[in-house]
This record gives C-alpha cells, sequence and structure tokens, in this order.
C-alpha cells in the first residue's frame, strides 16, 4: 500500500448531472486498482470513488486486500460471541463509558431523534495503546470475553487490516479536495476508531411496531467500512429520497460517508441517511455484520477544508461554512448522548 504515484492528474474527476440521474445502483470498486495498478487504474479509481461518495455516499470494493479466510474467521466468531448467555455477556457491558468498548445490550441504542429502540446488541473493539500513551486517558481499555479464546487475536487482525484500508481510500480524496497527500493518515491515525460487531436476532414476538434493526441514521465518523453482512436488509436513502437496498458478495466492503467527513467538506460529500430493516420474507434470521467506523484523533478539528467553502458571505462567519469547528471528541460525545449510549 505504500508505492503510490503521486501527483495524479484528476481533472477528470467529474461528474454531470445527466449521469447522477441514470445511476440507479452503488458503485462497484476494486480497492486493489488503486493499490497495484496502473497510473490510468489509479485515475480510475479516484475518480470513481469520489463521485460515487458524492452521488451516493456509498460505494462496494469487491477487490480488497483482506483475505477472506481472515473475514470468515470473524464472523465465525460472531455467532459463538452472541450465543454466550445474555448473564455471560452483561459481565462485559460497561455503561460507564458510554460502550464504547465491550458488549451493548439489546436494545439499548437508538437513531438520533427515534422514540424507539433498534433491534440489536453489539460489541465494540478500539485500538490498542501501549501504557504511557497521549491518548490512554481517553480510550478506554479493551475488553475480552475469557470464554473465546480466538477473539482477540483474531478481531486484532480485522481492526488492523481495516484501518490500513481506510487510509488507503481517505488517501485517494486527498487528490480531488486538493490536500496534501498525508492529510488523512495524519488526522486518523491514531484516531478513536471502532470495529463494532453487530448482532440482529431474529425479530421477538411483540416487539413494538415501529421498531427495526437499525432505524435510519447517519454514522459519526470520517467513513465507514462495512464487511458485508451475513443476510440483507441495508438501505440507503438516495439523493432523490428513495431507499435503495444494497446487495453485494461475500466479504465485500462496502463503504460510507459519515457526519464527520460531510462537515470538513460542507457536504460537498454528504453523510449519507441508511436503515437496516426487518426481513419481510418470512425468514426471520439473525444477521450478523461488522462495521469499522474510521474516527480523527481526539484533538483533531473538523474545520472546513478551503477547497470546499462556499462564497464569501454564505454559511458560518460568512466564510461559506456550514457548520462551526468542533474538535472530534466534542463532536463524538455530543453524538454519543444524542443516540443513548452516553448522558
Amino acid at each position: 500500500m505504500e508505492n503510490l504515484e503521486p501527483n495524479l492528474n484528476l481533472q477528470s474527476t467529474q461528474n454531470t448531472s445527466a449521469s447522477r440521474d441514470v445511476l440507479r445502483k452503488v458503485p462497484e470498486l476494486s480497492l486493489n486498482s488503486y493499490i497495484q495498478g496502473s497510473n490510468t487504474d489509479r485515475h480510475r479509481f479516484i475518480d470513481n470513488f469520489y463521485s460515487g461518495m458524492k452521488d451516493y455516499g456509498f460505494i462496494v470494493l469487491k477487490d480488497h486486500p483482506i483475505p477472506d479466510a481472515l473475514l470468515n474467521n470473524a464472523y465465525a466468531l460472531l455467532e459463538e460471541l452472541f450465543a454466550l448467555e445474555t448473564e455471560t455477556k452483561l459481565k462485559y457491558a460497561l455503561k460507564e463509558n458510554g460502550f464504547q468498548r465491550g458488549y451493548t445490550p439489546f436494545g439499548q441504542e437508538h437513531a438520533k431523534d427515534s422514540p424507539v429502540m433498534d433491534l440489536k446488541e453489539f460489541w465494540h473493539v478500539g485500538r490498542d495503546l501501549q501504557e504511557g500513551h497521549r491518548y490512554s486517558s481517553i480510550y478506554p481499555a479493551n475488553v475480552w470475553p475469557a470464554e473465546l479464546s480466538d477473539f482477540r487475536p483474531i478481531m486484532s487482525k480485522i481492526f488492523r487490516a481495516l484501518d490500513e484500508s481506510g487510509k488507503v481510500m481517505l488517501e485517494a480524496l486527498t487528490f480531488p479536495l486538493n490536500l496534501p497527500r498525508d492529510f488523512f493518515s495524519r488526522m486518523m491515525g491514531e484516531g478513536n476508531s471502532i470495529l463494532r460487531l453487530l448482532h440482529y436476532p431474529p425479530i421477538p414476538e411483540g416487539v413494538d411496531p415501529r421498531c427495526v434493526r437499525a432505524a435510519p441514521h447517519e454514522d459519526i465518523n470520517l467513513i465507514t467500512i462495512l464487511v458485508a453482512a451475513t443476510t440483507s436488509g441495508l438501505q440507503l436513502k438516495d439523493r432523490d429520497g428513495k431507499w435503495l437496498s444494497i446487495d453485494s458478495d461475500p466479504n465485500s466492503l462496502i463503504v460510507d460517508a459519515g457526519d464527520m467527513l460531510a462537515r470538513i467538506t460542507n457536504d460537498v460529500i454528504p453523510s449519507t441517511t441508511h436503515q437496516v430493516v426487518n426481513p419481510n420474507d418470512g425468514t426471520n434470521n439473525h444477521r450478523y455484520s461488522m462495521p469499522y467506523f474510521i474516527h480523527p484523533n481526539p484533538d483533531a478539528m473538523l474545520t472546513c477544508l478551503d477547497s470546499c467553502r462556499g462564497p464569501a458571505g454564505t454559511g458560518y462567519n460568512g466564510l461559506g461554512e456550514k457548520y462551526e469547528p468542533i474538535t472530534s471528541q466534542d463532536f463524538l460525545f455530543q453524538r454519543l448522548r444524542e443516540i443513548g449510549l452516553m448522558k
């Protein structure tokens, strides 16, 4: 992932309104074409990645460097984890830190402004830090289930692999955004990123009919990398307000833009509303998924990029900014309170 050609000419990174009108499927790209391909391949990836994130807020990576065997092992562990007795899982629930690590019980989280809880439970794995690290007083320590000996090594590998893939994707965005190539790697190099291990159990009888597996929401972070879930149900709200289902092959990576990226790009790359709907085909199966939320360093400022400012005299402070600058840590805590994970 290191041998990338500098100074790519991105004059082709354009997308007409006409082409947006006919696109009705989330773009499918090859991350390996950017990592290993020719300059032409890299031009094409950057162009399509940027336009896909602007037009949909989502793209699908069908080709990437993370081994299928590693992803398959991780999903097998998810099934073992959530098959543990509820009493056992609750030993690892840490409400005092906003459930930033360890287990979050079924029905705890809700979408922002939603009156009902989502129908899911999950486990958070974060960045491991050495003792005395400058962020060790900010990041909670990871929690590892003693019942699963392979859990820590497998999930640690998944965390690192998704983190590296995220750095590559964000690097690709620096070209059309006219940023230094290391802008995002410096911003999120030691960030409070989270691997969320999700379980959506079969829909219980008698549940509030307003409840869904994941109500419409936007992600908090820069970008999210979701390893394709075990069953369907993920939908995004297209720019025309219609819900569009996202179906992909097993072990594909689904990438979406979050609120933090939307803030710093002044909504040039908007945060996209998405949801996970309840099954309607009579199966009512378990559903497992693994989203990786890429967060900046906690002291990173979420400030409008120069290339994304609007005309003078509009927006915040007369500079064409829609959003007032805020640190990523303050913004994260603000949103965790809004979704019921922190008081």
